[in-house]
């Protein structure tokens, strides 16, 4: 399909930064988990889990453009089934956040933005294909961008509340 070979190096790039990052976030997980403090499971759910879930999509959207799709309706699909279950997965989170008055914007509202950008690209891509790739591509690219806000603000929490309890 000659629209998405024209998209190929952004999908390249996305999608290994979005694995690479992937990789990180589970190093620094790991350095975490060796620290001593009390552990809160609620807020790893609500927002270091979401972190990679983002990251995994923009990863697993970058592998579907990838593909040599014969038509446009295999990966619109796709792309609609990952847009709304990302907008289903940010009600989880939403739950998983509802005692929490910050970090709406990173957390709730620009991902679900993403996902339903994600989502109508996908119905608009079977009428107006290399529209609907602008649409996809900046959903996945937002969502990486989200990921590295995210993940770096919890490593900034992780690493200034360390240095409060000394």
């Amino acid at each position: 399909m000659p629209e998405l070979a024209a998209w190929d190096s952004f999908y390249v790039i996305v999608g290994s930064a979005a694995g690479a990052l992937i990789g990180l976030q589970f190093v620094v997980v790991t350095l975490l988990a060796q620290k001593p403090s009390t552990p809160v499971p609620e807020a790893t759910a609500a927002f270091g889990t979401p972190t990679v879930v983002h990251l995994g999509a923009a990863l697993l959207l970058s592998a579907l453009a990838r593909v040599p799709w014969p038509t446009i309706f295999f990966p619109a699909l796709l792309w609609g089934c990952v847009g709304l279950g990302g907008v289903v997965y940010a009600v989880i989170v939403i739950r998983r956040m509802r005692a929490q008055a910050a970090y709406w914007l990173s957390h709730i509202v620009l991902p679900t933005a993403a996902y339903a950008v994600l989502a109508l690209s996908a119905v608009a891509a079977l009428a107006f294909t290399g529209e609907a790739l602008f649409g996809v591509g900046a959903a996945v690219l937002l969502l990486l961008f989200i990921s590295i806000h995210n993940a770096w603000d919890a490593v900034v929490y992780h690493a200034v509340s360390r240095k409060d309890r000394r």
